[in-house]
């Protein structure tokens, strides 16, 4: 009895002591919790605080260097024994060409990239690259796009640089300061540093939106042990093959430093982004305050976990080897990542495709009469399916062009449902009304049992066909074809023949509706995340584009999808009478608030704005003849707005940017005659010149001829020199009979953009030499008019010149939805 006592005692003293050590543990666990979310806040809060990041301000070049500097000194300070850090600034000059926006050229001179390698203690032979970029586009501060990323990067240098554990390969940090001037740090650093010859594989962090979830959306190339390295070590994977494809297929007027370091580097890669809320990415709402404390914390988890993984990994020094096609990958619901190879998933396409065309010949070697009459009526139901798809589709896209024509476009930017009441409804009606005629004046007297289960076999079909030529495409996103022939036919070999029965019918449904709970899932999971990113493009896509109807068509495709083997419930019920009233009474109501304007697109509610983007630059122009005389000039604020709406919305704000002061293009002159920053030319034909006061830049441009040389083969080459402020626009147009055959840009070898002439983007650091380059024209033995017309265009993006006193004036009344961007600017087209 003592005995039993004593143990009694002691397991409570046990329990006791294991109660206030778990206790312990969980208290510092959430202390050490809090610590890293304050050091990982601090670090981002600090970065934006210093205001936009342009490439050649002092802000970037500065104190976004010296303050990054200062962080990795104190990391260095407090790190262990089993590891080294060394630390380079790196300022790098170059130039390159990617077909980008059509196609441009890159110069670049003295931009600054800060660069630290955490190297194992004796030192390692290979590496793997941790990118984000520090600078902004001008105006804004740029938190998630790049600030937050940066954050996250010293967060994790500080925590692998005060561990014991020792690591297999080094781990570069790359801090670079120049992406958003079109990834130009990244080739300066890929194709110039000594360190980049150690790297076997990279890890790019970037963002399309604030916060949120990050989303592997690029790997590779052919190199599926990284996608298996993300989903062994990432905590939180969230991954999509449907997003790189989409990106990859250009569709999206965006890039990232991945493809840098994948065409000039040859180095295989991951590319993460944030894309939740990108109505105010590259605005100035894009502020710390609005990244969520568990999005950095789960951005850290997850790239510090498979930089881990990496650094540690026996693949990583013979990465090359690995190189063995792509990989088909996909994160079910944000639990976890299904990953294969694609080749793999080229049999499994096949395989599934194969047994449904197994099963659907079974009912076509039906006994004669049984057999034709099935083929006979799944050939209908196959051109009856394709019928329905394409009115539904006429009919909506219909309805998107009259909202847009009558100027009720993008009604559903802020209030999302409207697209859906609007657009969703109305597609569903119209395939619900097409099955609905066609039952009552096709197949009246046919039992209504078998038209079900004739209409489920052609959707199957359908599927299948689809999978086949997808997979036969070589498209990784063929897969989810495979979702929707495998599971829908899974059920339907489940289901009896005994359904007629009585209490059968349930039993039917259920199984039905079980076997299509998977694709349908997945669907809606995958559709709402292409949702969530193509909503704010819409809002950037240009003038050109009607948004309404890109949305429209999308909706569209999705109801499609989702209806393919329900549709054929319309021919086992007794009417769809309510559901077509129900459906059009949503569809004309919503119509109507639509057309009344009460969905007005933009909001600047203070927790969630979703700005109108509009762009102006107060502009000088100069126009030379072949002599050098100046023989056009003009001054003006030129407007852009970034989508279809144009100006439509601001004119009631401010009467005199109007429709009236449209600006023709200048057809002798490259691009217009306008000072574009990127070549986007083909995106914004709509543009507005309101006439204002000439200015006059501190830092002038200065350009001279160096020197005319004729080249053998009847070429000519022109040097030339150029200085002015840290980012300029170069354009170039041949005139008719001559052609540029090479410069001194690039590889050598000029790069038209759309519509055949050339662009050339220039920036600086905070000081560079005057730019040196040469053009070699092949030209015809007469040109009175001169072979080449040339023109430069200077951008004032920060300091005293950045906006005049009229620039800013106007800019004041602009509207609280907007989000107003403005600079100054001057062109000069010279002719040669």
């Amino acid at each position: 009895s003592s005995l039993g006592r004593l143990q009694k005692v002691g397991k409570n003293t046990v329990r006791c002591c294991v109660g206030l050590i778990k206790q312990h543990i969980l208290r510092s666990l959430i202390l050490v919790f809090i610590c890293i979310i304050l050091y990982l806040v601090g670090y981002l809060d600090n970065i934006t605080a210093i205001g936009p990041r342009t490439v050649g301000s002092p802000e970037n070049e500065v104190l976004a260097v010296n303050y990054l500097l200062e962080q990795i000194r104190a990391i260095e300070r407090e790190s262990t024994d089993a590891h080294k850090i060394s630390v380079d600034i790196q300022r790098p000059t170059g130039s390159f060409s990617i077909d980008f926006l059509g196609g441009f050229t890159s110069y670049y001179a003295n931009i600054t990239n800060v660069i630290v390698k955490l190297d194992p203690r004796n030192g390692a032979e290979y590496a793997v690259l941790s990118n984000c970029h520090f600078d902004s586009v001008p105006n804004t501060p740029g938190a998630s796009d790049d600030a937050v990323s940066c954050a996250v990067m010293l967060e994790i240098l500080n925590t692998l640089s005060k561990s014991s554990e020792p690591l297999q390969h080094a781990i570069i940090f790359l801090f670079n300061g120049a992406e958003e001037n079109i990834l130009q740090a990244s080739h300066g650093f890929i194709t110039q540093h000594e360190w980049a010859k150690s790297i076997r594989a990279f890890i790019n962090l970037e963002a399309a939106g604030v916060g949120g979830k990050e989303l592997v959306f690029q790997t590779g190339p052919e190199n599926p042990w990284l996608v298996q390295a993300y989903v062994a070590a990432a905590k939180h994977p969230f991954a999509s093959v449907v997003a790189q494809e989409i990106f990859q297929s250009g569709i999206i007027p965006a890039d990232t430093d991945f493809r840098i370091y994948r065409d000039f580097g040859n180095v295989p890669g991951i590319d993460l982004a944030f894309i939740e809320n990108g109505y105010i990415y590259h605005t100035e709402y894009d502020t710390s305050d609005r990244i969520l404390a568990d999005s950095i914390q789960r951005a850290g988890d997850n790239i510090l976990a498979v930089l881990k993984y990496l650094a540690t990994s026996d693949k990583l020094a013979k990465s090359f080897e690995y190189r063995h096609g792509n990989v088909v990958f996909f994160d079910v619901l944000g639990l976890f990542v299904v990953a294969y190879p694609a080749r793999v998933g080229t049999i499994m396409n096949y395989i599934t495709a194969a047994t449904a065309f197994l099963y659907l010949s079974k009912k076509l070697l039906q006994p004669k009469t049984r057999g034709k009459n099935y083929k006979k009526i799944n050939s209908r139901f196959l051109h009856l399916t394709l019928i329905s798809w394409v009115c539904t589709l006429v009919t909506v896209l219909l309805v998107a062009v009259f909202v847009s024509v009558i100027g009720r476009s993008l009604s559903w930017y802020t209030h999302f449902y409207v697209s859906v009441f609007l657009y969703g409804t109305a597609a569903v009606a119209k395939l619900v009304l097409v099955h609905t005629l066609a039952k009552k004046f096709f197949y009246k007297n046919t039992n209504e049992q078998y038209l079900g289960d004739t209409f489920f076999d052609a959707s199957l079909m359908i599927w299948s066909l689809a999978l086949a030529m997808i997979t036969r495409m070589g498209l990784c996103s063929a897969f989810i074809c495979m979702l929707w022939v495998a599971f829908p036919l899974l059920a339907k070999l489940m289901i009896h023949k005994e359904f007629s029965q009585k209490g059968a019918t349930m039993k039917f449904v259920m199984m039905y509706m079980l076997g299509m709970f998977v694709p349908y899932l997945y669907m809606m999971y995958l559709s709402w995340t292409v949702f969530e990113m193509f909503t704010p493009i819409m809002g950037r896509s240009g003038s050109e584009i009607l948004p309404d109807v890109v949305l429209a068509g999308f909706i569209v495709v999705i109801t499609v999808i989702l209806s393919s083997y329900f549709i054929n419930f319309i021919y086992l019920v007794k009417s769809t009478k309510t559901t077509l009233i129900t459906l059009t009474t949503v569809f004309v109501v919503t119509l109507i608030l639509v057309c009344s304007g009460i969905f007005f697109p933009y909001s600047s509610d203070a927790a969630n704005p979703k700005p109108k983007r509009v762009f102006l630059q107060h502009t000088t122009r100069r126009f030379h003849d072949l002599g050098g005389n100046v023989v056009k000039s003009d001054s003006g604020i030129w407007i852009n707005g970034f989508d279809y709406n144009g100006i439509s919305h601001i004119t009631p704000h401010v009467p005199e940017i109007n429709d009236t002061i449209r600006t023709p293009c200048e057809e002798q002159a490259p691009f217009c005659g306008l000072p574009w920053i990127l070549p986007v030319h083909f995106m914004f034909r709509k543009n507005w010149y309101l006439p204002a006061t000439e200015i006059f830049p501190k830092r002038p441009i200065h350009f001279k001829v160096l020197s005319k040389e004729l080249m053998p083969w009847n070429s000519v080459r022109l040097s030339f020199e150029l200085s002015g402020p840290s980012h300029m626009s170069l354009y170039v147009r041949p005139h008719e009979g001559s052609a540029l055959s090479r410069w001194s840009l690039g590889d050598g070898t000029p790069v038209a953009s759309l519509g055949g002439d050339y662009f050339v983007f220039y920036s600086h650091g905070l000081q560079a030499t005057p730019w040196h380059f040469w053009v070699e024209l092949t030209a015809p033995e007469k040109h009175p008019d001169g072979i080449v017309s040339l023109a430069i265009a200077a951008h004032y993006f920060f300091g005293e010149d950045q906006k005049s006193p009229q620039l800013y004036a106007l800019l004041e009344r602009f509207p609280n939805w907007t989000f107003s961007s403005g600079w100054s600017c001057t062109y000069d087209l010279f002719v040669f």
